[in-house]
């Protein structure tokens, strides 16, 4: 919903740990303040990332991909966002 939180989680698992990079429309998400990004290790192998948009607009709408990566391999996930505004 506009104008509310949004959360996103990516967890990868590897050795050594993989890294998580957040993208939207295949542009690397950097600092900004209205999205935060939270990583904890989980175990020797395992990462968890968390991305908070808040407040959201319509401009967060688009592809969203988390990208984990090691020196072995590259995976990642993505996701699509959308906002319909109602109007009466």
């Amino acid at each position: 919903m506009l104008g509310r939180k949004i959360t996103f989680f990516c967890m990868a698992t590897g050795y050594p740990r993989p890294e998580i990079t957040w993208f939207k429309d295949g542009i690397e998400l950097l600092y900004h303040k209205f999205f935060q990004v939270h990583e904890w290790p989980i175990g020797n192998d395992t990462m968890k990332s968390k991305m908070e948009i808040d407040p959201t607009t319509q401009k967060d709408a688009g592809y969203y991909e988390c990208q984990a990566n090691n020196k072995y391999a590259i995976d990642w996930r993505g996701f699509r966002t959308d906002y319909v505004m109602v109007t009466y």
